[in-house]
């Protein structure tokens, strides 16, 4: 069983990455942000691996740029119902926008960041928590202590305003996305309201 691999970005297609390492290329799948954040050919890769046999026959391979990715995306793929290797991939490129505000919800049975902060419908933001509310704690995932960081209940305090006023929700999260990564980390929700209603207002 491969576990892990160290080498070069040989190539990326759209949803996968050539990762060479000995003189052997292998073709291993991302979620999308993992797979932005690896770099373009040429840059050096180290990647956690979870094997997975395909309907078709074959073995797939999936990659992580973490420990935490890896362990979440088998706690995803093994806990929560007719789940399989690809849409726990899926799941995982939502939840990586923050590993502990995502593990914090889940632990709290709070449905309502999975839906504003990671973009989950309602049911299955319920579904994820009744799966994995009660095996995070033998995971090896890290639930960090006490509430949501602050980037989060920020980006909750904005996303509250904007449905408030009748956007959206998933129009709401596209324009407050796009004014968290204009104004930075440290930006208020006033300063992501101003920015996300510049996006939603008609030009």
């Amino acid at each position: 069983m491969i576990a892990y691999l160290r080498g070069t970005v040989a190539f990326r297609n759209p949803e996968s990455a050539v990762i060479e390492t000995g003189g052997v290329g292998y073709e291993v799948f991302f979620c999308e942000p993992s797979l932005e954040a690896l770099g373009p050919a040429g840059s050096p890769a180290e990647v956690f691996i979870a094997e997975s046999i395909s309907m078709y026959g074959g073995t797939a391979l999936y990659g992580f740029l973490s420990r935490d990715e890896k362990l979440l995306f088998d706690l995803l793929r093994d806990a929560v119902p007719n789940t399989g290797a690809k849409k726990a991939l899926d799941y995982l490129g939502k939840a990586v926008k923050s590993l502990p505000d995502f593990t914090r919800a889940v632990a709290d049975k709070d449905p309502k960041p999975l839906t504003a902060i990671f973009g989950f419908t309602a049911k299955t933001a319920e579904k994820l928590i009744a799966a994995l509310k009660d095996k995070l704690p033998a995971s090896g995932l890290a639930v960090p202590p006490g509430p949501l960081g602050a980037s989060a209940a920020v980006y909750l305090q904005a996303m509250s305003a904007l449905t408030g006023l009748g956007f959206r929700a998933a129009d709401a999260r596209a324009a407050l996305e796009e004014a968290a990564a204009e104004a930075g980390p440290k930006a208020g929700a006033e300063a992501l309201i101003r920015l996300a209603l510049k996006r939603l207002s008609p030009k």
